[in-house]
């Protein structure tokens, strides 16, 4: 029978050169492979984080153009809409306040009513316009009547009807309050030299108050 081998002597062996350089090998291989995991899991890290940042860029930047769309051709839309404006006060705001009553006038001729009494006012200056109320009863039948009104409501110049109110009839005569705005430029407003409206009203107001107290007396 063979003889048994003889224990190893680690002593031995650990005090040879080459069994440190083998552990030596082996401690560094395990410390390379280490700090490359971490400098994989560091660089996957820091990828994904500049990733999530561009993403976030990319859709402020979307964010801002679709914000910027509407305003693509602004000044063309502004120039577009003063000259409209321009163009609307060109054709339909009268220039003066002889201009509307001589309108009106016109206007009463054409339907066969009768303007039974007429009372202008101006409201507030505004920036670029001024109100001109016009307060006034007509008389005639329901169809002259009917013609005024839509002659007011469609004609070239700007008239809006605030309120109507039926105050007398006779037969076939009809007798209709009509309260009806217009507007001026506030310098040709100032040169009218109508009375302010809310004066106006007090006034008449004060008139009916009067009337009222008198007709209790009698």
């Amino acid at each position: 029978m063979k003889a048994q081998g003889k224990p190893i002597d680690w002593r031995k062996q650990l005090a040879m050169p080459l069994t440190w350089h083998i552990a030596g090998a082996v401690a560094l291989l395990i410390l390379t492979l280490f700090f490359g995991i971490r400098l994989g899991l560091d660089w996957s890290a820091t990828h994904g984080r500049r990733s999530d940042a561009l993403a976030d860029k990319q859709a402020q930047v979307k964010a801002l153009e679709l914000e910027t769309v509407s305003l693509r051709g602004l000044d063309a839309r502004v120039g577009e809409a003063h000259e409209k404006l321009n163009n609307f006060y060109a054709r339909r705001v009268p220039p003066s306040y002889s201009a509307i009553s001589a309108r009106v006038g016109e206007l009463q001729v054409r339907s066969g009513v009768r303007l039974m009494r007429v009372q202008y006012s101006q409201g507030k200056p505004g920036d670029d316009l001024t109100e001109i109320a016009l307060d006034t009863t007509i008389s005639g039948d329901y169809r002259s009547i009917l013609h005024f009104v839509n002659s007011i409501e469609r004609d070239q110049m700007f008239f809006v009807i605030r309120a109507m109110a039926l105050t007398g009839q006779q037969g076939g005569s009809v007798n209709l309050r009509i309260l009806i705005s217009t507007w001026l430029r506030p310098d040709d407003a100032a040169a009218s030299g109508l009375p302010l409206t809310s004066e106006v009203n007090a006034a008449n107001a004060a008139n009916a108050a009067a009337d009222a107290s008198k007709k209790e007396e009698r």
